[in-house]
């Protein structure tokens, strides 16, 4: 049986036209730029949305970035050492990791999260390499607090290993196991290490992909989020002791990354269907931009009102 063709006007290929037209300058701007995204949250957990944001991944390697991606896992560690009957004891927002829970940890991020993420990669192709912290000496850490036992804090990020992937147009996605300065493993805080790679790499942007919007004024007000921040702006939130909790590590790791040079630091929400390719590639974007300069400059300042926020609100 055969239907008769439907020939109302739809106005789908002028914004999908519209919208290719507009990320055009954004390609632009990104092309040969390494970018790391810091990736944790509901959509690591949720497989679809996992899916959905490697694919955005592989979309921007395909016209031209260079992305870094660092994760944590501490969902999937929790119910592991639920498992192995290992108690879950946190301390300042830090895991209490004993030598046990540190052999979990390992085997969780290095051997299950890691290789899920590389694995929804190369579904596309065989793009992506997955990176202990420990391979190489990429991420070389020491005791933070004897107290967390083997909690570490970044001493020194060797990027020689991470630079031979990029250069042979590999995506390195990093498990956050540092190799201790005493020759044992440390876990480190994921965004902590996300902040400390993209200054030693000199990235063009760090991303942190979470389960909020971005930065609020007031958490609860939704109305309250902020688009744009100074250097001094988030040195002044962090100051105030205003800032929630869970973003504390997130803007500390920002300032890193911006006093090291990083052009741009963003906070996005990763549940956001495709929120990674509308923070980077459309005029409006997302979630919270930081920037080292006085004011936005012409990218990434994201003005409401453009046809791409117009897009994101019709869904």
């Amino acid at each position: 049986m055969k239907y008769a063709r439907d020939t109302r006007p739809s106005k789908l290929p002028e914004r999908t036209a519209q919208l290719l037209f507009e990320a055009l300058p954004w390609i632009k701007n990104i092309t040969g730029k390494t970018v790391v995204i810091k990736y944790g949250g509901s959509a690591m957990e949720n497989p679809q949305l996992r899916h959905d944001v490697m694919s955005d991944i592989v979309l921007l390697k395909i016209i031209g970035m260079n992305p870094i991606i660092v994760h944590g896992g501490g969902k999937s560690i929790n119910a592991a050492m639920e498992r192995f009957g290992l108690p879950v004891e946190f301390r300042n927002g830090q895991r209490v990791t004993t030598k046990e829970a540190m052999d979990v940890v390992r085997e969780v991020l290095v051997g299950e999260v890691n290789q899920d993420l590389v694995h929804a990669i190369n579904a596309h192709g065989n793009l992506a390499v997955g990176v202990s912290g420990s391979d190489a000496g990429t991420i070389i850490a020491r005791q933070l607090d004897p107290e967390l036992i083997c909690v570490g804090e970044v001493v020194k990020i060797n990027t020689d290993y991470l630079e031979d992937l990029i250069h042979s147009e590999y995506i390195p996605v990093v498990a956050t196991v540092g190799m201790g300065t005493d020759g044992g493993y440390y876990n480190i805080n994921a965004d902590m290490a996300a902040g400390q790679i993209a200054a030693a790499v000199g990235a063009h942007k760090i991303i942190f992909l979470t389960d909020v919007d971005g930065l609020y004024e007031d958490f609860e007000d939704k109305d309250s989020l902020i688009s744009n921040l100074t250097l001094d702006e988030v040195k002044e939130a962090l100051a105030s002791g205003k800032a929630a909790t869970g973003m504390i590590p997130k803007l500390s790791a920002c300032v890193s990354a911006l006093e090291a040079g990083v052009f741009r630091a963003h906070i996005i929400n990763g549940k956001m269907p495709h929120s990674l390719l509308l923070e980077l590639l459309t005029d409006c974007g997302v979630g919270t931009t930081m920037h080292s300069t006085d004011e936005a400059c012409e990218f990434d300042a994201h003005p409401l009102g453009t046809f791409a926020s117009r897009l994101v609100g019709n869904h």
